[in-house]
């Protein structure tokens, strides 16, 4: 698993965040279990205190992986001194006053934090769905069992007298202990990689600059919305928007500014539509939304929404002037497609270019043309 994980860091883009820390987690308690593995050929006060916090660092690393991954700060403060509390527990109750099971009881304490707070991560802030789920189980199962470890070795000689004794439940411990720390990565790859399924579908249906849909995209929704209107009998109407002289915009002030308009436009836009709504970037200055539910009289409301949005002051600075053109067209039939809408309302907007820009034209018998209210009148 550290294999696969190194493998998938090189090759994953950087937003899935975490498998570094994972690949250094894993690689910790690679190198615990071989330090175990030398029990017998170094002396245990030496090697038992190195190999119990390399495992806790190690632990702990996963953690900050996950922290990581689903993008809240890392928990430096609880991975230090878990594992330094582990080196101190293993001084105080191995060399300085043996005692096992105090030592397995503060041991299994201290992993426990690190799972417990890795499966509240997952619970809090993973998606709803059966991989984190399954992600958060497998860090929550390992914690349990090292709740009960801890409190079955305080109990009078829970914990036996030595590692191979130690207890009617310590088979128990190790299994679901060895199974989770297998399984634990599984999970964590899980997750990573339906976020990677995620970004690449995200990606193939957005346009990169400014992350609204691209032609792909609004087909999808258009195919989806289209057949959710056919079930309920409800009107569906497209815009197309074009910036008005962009040319003119590059030619003056350059192509970062240009493409900082379209930036802009593309958030104006958004900003005035609803969760059901889509605004899509067909290439160019050329922007297309499609309305669910909408008739005639809604799409003009949003175009006046859009139009009055332009004129308000803004959040980003320095940006030159601009307007639009929009047309419009409502859908004649449930069964019309979206080419035939998308021509009727390239139709419309061809038209506004003509009579003058910065104006919205609607397709069909009903075209005529279609001002701006003052401002007051919106509110009203």
């Amino acid at each position: 698993m550290a294999v696969v994980m190194f493998s998938a860091q090189r090759s994953f883009p950087l937003s899935v965040r975490g498998l570094r820390d994972w690949v250094l987690g894993l690689s910790g308690l690679i190198l615990a279990s071989a330090l175990f593995a030398l029990t017998g050929l170094v002396p245990e006060l030496i090697l038992l205190p190195i190999a119990n916090s390399v495992f806790l660092w190690g632990a702990g690393m996963q953690m900050i992986g996950t922290q990581r991954f689903y993008g809240q700060p890392p928990g430096w403060g609880l991975f230090h001194v878990t594992w330094l509390l582990g080196l101190v527990v293993m001084l105080i109750w191995l060399v300085w006053r043996p005692d096992f099971p105090t030592r397995v009881a503060m041991y299994s304490f201290l992993m426990m934090a690190l799972l417990f707070n890795q499966a509240v991560v997952i619970a809090r802030h993973g998606e709803r769905h059966l991989t984190t789920w399954l992600f958060c189980a497998l860090s929550l199962l390992p914690s349990l069992a090292l709740l009960h470890r801890g409190i079955t070795a305080l109990q009078a000689g829970g914990a036996g007298y030595d590692i191979l004794h130690g207890g009617p439940h310590h088979s128990m411990y190790l299994a679901i202990l060895s199974f989770m720390t297998l399984l634990l990565p599984v999970g964590f790859m899980t997750v990573a990689t339906r976020q990677l399924h995620m970004l690449l579908e995200q990606r193939s249906n957005r346009d990169p600059l400014t992350s609204v849909l691209n032609r792909r995209g609004f087909g999808e929704v258009h195919a989806r919305e289209s057949a959710r209107a056919r079930r309920g009998g409800m009107p569906i109407a497209v815009m197309s928007i074009d910036l008005d002289f962009f040319k003119a915009i590059n030619d003056v002030h350059g192509h970062a500014v240009g493409d900082q308009v379209l930036i802009d436009v593309a958030a104006v836009i958004s900003g005035v539509l609803r969760g059901s709504d889509a605004v899509a970037r067909f290439g160019g200055e050329e922007f297309v939304v499609l309305l669910s539910d909408s008739q005639q009289a809604r799409a003009e409301l949003v175009a006046q929404r859009i139009r009055h949005a332009l004129r308000q002051p803004r959040a980003v600075p320095g940006l030159p002037a601009y307007t639009l053109s929009i047309g419009i067209a409502c859908q004649r039939a449930h069964g019309e497609e979206l080419d035939s809408l998308l021509l009727r309302s390239d139709q419309a907007l061809y038209r506004a270019k003509q009579l003058g820009r910065d104006r919205v034209e609607i397709a069909g018998d009903a075209s005529v043309a279609f001002a701006l209210p003052p401002p007051m009148s919106l509110c009203g």
